[in-house]
């Protein structure tokens, strides 16, 4: 499992240059003016982490496969989209399928550049960004309220259940507060989420800046993770344009480039890391000698539903889980070292797997 996660921002932020080079593809057009994606761009990207490789120098594997995340490049979103503006309905839509934002957000001044509101404001942008999809989430619940409501009067069940779920994002709503603020139980983040409200959508601020301030970001990218902070949201600090020229370089080139601009690692692997800490997920591993595999899943998944990402017949017939931890794994060489140490452990279904578990599945056919 990974995620899908919409980018999302202005005109002429840099959606398209940091797409481009997330999927080291061309295939979003990145130009100087509005709406230049008309539609959206999906790109698969692979999950970098050194573990891998160390699982697969250790278990002599033929093929290392890690994880992969999907981002879609959403066209650039104008005040009054929630009302159809600048091809606004169309773009919404497109939002709604993802499962977390990645907002980019203009961090850098450039006269050669247009910005559509006129000014470099960061803060304004996202207000302006965050107000059409609140709009739009109103919209789209004021509508199906009501009907809700007559089915709740005669003692519906589920209809009162979703009406009271509707009515909590409603409120915050209707103050100006994004549905994604609202307090969901567990057992209420499915129903939550199936209401499909762009503002419940977990968000990840994506600073683009110039080139010179790529490693500890400027005065406009502070008062986005100052914004962040407040919300209980994440932001990182890339810039598009360094990206977008990594993303062409051979591989041996990349470490010197970097080290050159000052960073240690590519943006992808911050964007990466955030996209896990805002959505709750970890990675297991399976070793062998013909494949390391990563496998992402949401943090506190059993094992039982941590087998069946793997295949539904392994969460179907589970038995145990063979479960080394990664460090344990790597101290003692391999699996036969482990076992030695007395790390090698059997897992039950109550077990909840935890980030770098390297697992075997038994299971009942």
């Amino acid at each position: 499992m990974g995620f899908k996660c919409g980018i999302v921002g202005l005109p002429n932020v840099g959606k398209s240059t940091l797409f481009n080079a997330l999927t080291q593809t061309a295939a979003a057009q990145a130009a100087n003016y509005p709406f230049c994606t008309i539609e959206p761009n999906v790109g698969d990207v692979a999950v970098p982490d050194p573990r891998l490789e160390t699982l697969s120098a250790i278990a002599g594997s033929k093929q290392i496969i890690p994880t992969r995340l999907t981002f879609v490049d959403i066209a650039g979103l104008v005040r009054g989209a929630s009302k159809g503006e600048g091809l606004g309905n169309q773009f919404l839509a497109n939002i709604r399928e993802c499962d977390a934002i990645a907002h980019v957000v203009r961090c850098f001044e450039d006269g050669d550049i247009t910005h559509v509101e006129g000014k470099i404001d960061p803060v304004n942008d996202i207000e302006t960004i965050e107000t059409e999809l609140m709009l739009a989430d109103l919209e789209s619940l004021e509508k199906r309220v009501v009907p809700l409501e007559k089915r709740a009067k005669q003692n519906d069940k589920e209809a009162k259940e979703q009406l009271d779920l509707m009515t909590r994002a409603l409120v915050l709503l209707r103050e100006g507060k994004p549905a994604r603020l609202a307090k969901i139980s567990d057992e209420e983040k499915k129903p939550f989420s199936a209401l499909g409200l762009l503002s419940s959508k977990p968000v990840l601020y994506v600073c683009n800046v110039e080139e010179a301030c790529a490693d500890k970001g400027n005065h406009f990218s502070e008062t986005v993770k100052k914004r962040a902070a407040e919300e209980g949201a994440v932001a990182v600090v890339v810039s598009a344009k360094i990206e977008s020229e990594i993303a062409v370089m051979p591989a041996e080139e990349q470490k010197d480039y970097l080290e050159a601009v000052g960073l240690v690692e590519p943006g992808l692997n911050r964007v990466i890391r955030a996209g896990y800490e805002l959505l709750h997920l970890v990675t297991y591993f399976t070793v062998g000698p013909k494949e390391a595999r990563a496998w992402t899943i949401e943090k506190g998944t059993r094992g039982p539903a941590a087998a069946g990402v793997i295949h539904t017949d392994f969460e179907k017939g589970f038995i145990r889980a063979e479960t080394i931890a990664f460090d344990d794994y790597v101290a003692g060489k391999g699996e036969a070292g482990a076992r030695e140490a007395g790390k090698f452990r059997l897992e039950g279904k109550d077990y909840v797997v935890q980030d770098g578990d390297v697992m075997h599945f038994r299971f009942a056919n």
